[in-house]
Order: C-alpha cells, then structure tokens, then sequence
C-alpha cells in the first residue's frame, strides 16, 4: 500500500473512530459492569449468500451465551481500505473481543496489535491472518477443501488434459490457501493435467464471467474450470453458458448458494464443495466467549466441509450445510 493511501486510511479511520465514539448505539457500547459482553465482529462482505449464513450463526451464538454483537463487512470483497476503516471503527468502541475475517491477511496487523495492547482477545474467522495474535481462527480446512474440489475435476476429465482457476483473490488467507491448495493436489497426483492460467475476479460474478470468457478464449481445448468461492464459480457457470460449453466443459467449485445449486441440479455445474457457514459463525462467538472468560481456546477449530453433486445434494447430510 502506497504511503498516501495508508495515511488517508488512517485520516478516514479517525474520523469514523471519532463519530462513532460521538453516536454508538447502545449494544455496541463497551459493557458496563453486569451488562452483556459485547463483541464486534466485521466479516469480508454481505454480497454472497455465506456472509448471510455466518450471520445466523453468530447471532444464534449470541443469543446461547447472552452476548451482544455487531455483524459488519464492506460493500464487496475487494474493498480492504473500507474494512480496515470497519476494523478501526469497531476497536474504538472497545469491545470484549473481536471476530475477524482478513481480506488482506498483512493489512490488517497494525491493528490487531492495536487490539492486544488494548487487551481485546481476537478471534479470526473464514480467513485466517499473517499473525500469531488470533487466539483462535474458525475456518474450513480451505487448503484441503480445494483438493476434495481437484480430486473430483481429475475423475470427471479422466485424469487429463488442460484446466484454468477463477480465484476470488490473492490477498486473504482462503484465497490463497483454496488457489493452492487445488493446484498442489493436481500437480502431484494428476501429471498429465495441465493448469494452463489463474484469473482473479474479486469474487465478482460478472468479473469473473469476463475472466473465464477470457481463459476460454486463449484455450479453446480447456475440458475444465474451478471457480474459488461463489462469486468465481459462478462467473465460469455463466461463461460456459453464454458460450454455449454445457457438457464440453467441467466446472467445479466452492460454496454453496442457490445460484450453484441450482446450477448443480441443471448439469452446468459437476459439483462443489460446501463449508459450514452458520458453524463458522457459532464458533466464532463460542470461541469469543471463552476468550473473554480467559479460558483455553483452540488456535485452529475445523468447521468442516463436504463435497456435494447432483446426487447427493438433497441428501440429509449435505442438505444442512448448503446455504440459500
């Protein structure tokens, strides 16, 4: 980040500090002595279905332990400056703790050791960070995740040929973490599967339509596309589409959401892999708690995911983690 980009940050932050500290409604306010702890907690975004779901999860969370939270993100995913403009707001509240998910996993360390000389335990979700300060991160496994995704695309194209990846982006802990962890599996169990490009969309559909329009394009034998995240696979569902390619190319992807689902259940999309949404959330504010109290917390707490497809997605197990 250039030097007047950070300094006008700070500049926006204080203000917002500032404003915030002038007009906080109440459940946001520090807690008073025998009021509810209360916890901020300030996600990637609201533009994706899994946001949502993580939402509930929180929510249900608060209510169990008789917390009060706050459930914030930015316009989309790749706006960091106004989630770090979130972050900062959110500290100045002083909060009992904090729940987490990076965007870009280096920008946010100045103020999480703003956090801990303040005392405030740090919970990462979704994505972790490029800090040993979280006392806990709940996430999905994303690098295994992604080579459940690579392992289903090699079956599908029988074991070869050539392949492309719509990332939603490569500043955050899941974004690199779902890119790599599919192209390590392809690049050590499946040698005669090309990835011939990776294309970064935001995690933006119509971004990520254009993306893949593109690799398709440049690569008109391609037998297959992984999309990272909602957004990304939905981008390629709609490229492979628009292009006329239902049945010459496979996509795989990640998460869930209806516009998936419903692209599973057409044959425009082999399958994907889901992740526990309201889990995530749950455990972020479980974790929160217990932090609070000063009780032992797990630095990782695996939230799960499943593989789902035409054939199993009505199924018990997988029905509970799809999120619409």
């Amino acid at each position: 980040m250039e030097r007047r980009s950070f300094l006008a940050i700070v500049g926006a932050s204080v203000a917002a500090v500032t404003l915030a500290a002038c007009d906080a409604p109440a459940a946001s306010a520090p807690a008073a002595a025998g009021a509810r702890p209360y916890i901020a907690i300030v996600s990637k975004g609201f533009q994706h279905q899994f946001w949502q779901a993580v939402k509930q999860g929180a929510e249900k969370a608060a209510k169990e332990f008789d917390v009060d939270i706050t459930f914030e993100g930015p316009n989309t995913e790749a706006d960091v400056d106004q989630q770090i403009q979130m972050l900062t707001t959110a500290l100045g509240k002083s909060p009992a703790a904090l729940g987490f998910a990076a965007l870009d996993s280096k920008a946010a360390t100045p103020l999480l050791e703003e956090a801990k000389g303040k005392n405030i335990p740090v919970i990462a979700f979704d994505s972790g960070v490029d800090s040993s300060i979280p006392a806990a991160t709940a996430s999905t496994d994303n690098r295994a995740a992604a080579a459940e995704a690579a392992k289903h695309l090699a079956q599908l194209i029988g074991n070869e040929g050539k392949i492309a990846i719509v990332a939603h982006d490569q500043t955050s802990k899941s974004g690199t973490d779902r890119r790599d962890g599919f192209k390590e599996w392809i690049e050590k169990n499946a040698p005669k599967i090309t990835i011939v490009d990776i294309q970064y969309g935001g995690g933006d559909q119509l971004k990520s339509t254009d993306a893949a329009k593109a690799i398709i394009a440049a690569n008109p034998d391609l037998k297959g596309m992984y999309g990272t995240n909602e957004g990304s696979a939905i981008g390629v569902v709609n490229a492979v589409n628009e292009l006329s390619l239902k049945g010459k190319l496979t996509i795989v992807g990640f998460d869930s959401g209806k516009a998936q689902m419903d692209a599973i259940r057409s044959g425009l999309m082999a399958g994907a892999v889901t992740q526990n949404p309201v889990g995530i959330g749950y455990e972020t504010v479980k974790a929160a708690v217990a932090a609070i109290k000063k009780e032992t917390v797990a630095k990782v707490i695996d939230t799960g995911f499943y593989w789902y497809d035409a054939k199993n997605i009505d199924s018990a197990e997988i029905k509970p983690n799809l999120y619409e």
